[in-house]
């Protein structure tokens, strides 16, 4: 019986699956929107409002244990600057919810679902809103 066990598989062995959840974090966190298979944004949801429940505490427990989730590369220690210093204080007055999951209809090449994943208080930094300011 599967109790309790609802972590999405993805077909990948547990190592490589926690690593791919690491990168996708990561990447959601320096790039704060990402497009990716629906069912790996769900998957890395829960993971990435974790993060931001850490980021919120702000202590530096809570810093170790983001760099423990994300791992000791440079580019972990960058999203866990950001984490930390842009995200998570955006999000102080929420509760929860920090993540939100549009769908984009089907890739063209295997039909596979698609997603974009962003962070929901977090402004989204791109050429044409940098243009406009």
């Amino acid at each position: 019986m599967r109790h309790h066990n609802k972590t999405a598989k993805l077909q990948r062995k547990k190592a490589h699956r926690d690593a791919l959840l690491r990168n996708l974090a990561a990447s959601l966190i320096e790039h704060r929107r990402l497009t990716t298979t629906l069912a790996k944004a769900k998957a890395l949801r829960p993971f990435a409002e974790s993060l931001v429940t850490l980021g919120k505490k702000g202590d530096l427990h809570a810093r170790r244990r983001a760099l423990t989730l994300l791992g000791s590369n440079q580019l972990a220690q960058r999203s866990v600057k950001t984490l930390f210093g842009d995200i998570a204080p955006a999000s102080a007055e929420r509760q929860g919810g920090y993540c939100r999951i549009i769908k984009l209809g089907q890739r063209q090449s295997d039909a596979a679902p698609m997603a974009m994943i962003e962070w929901v208080d977090a402004l989204v930094s791109s050429g044409a809103e940098s243009a406009d300011a």
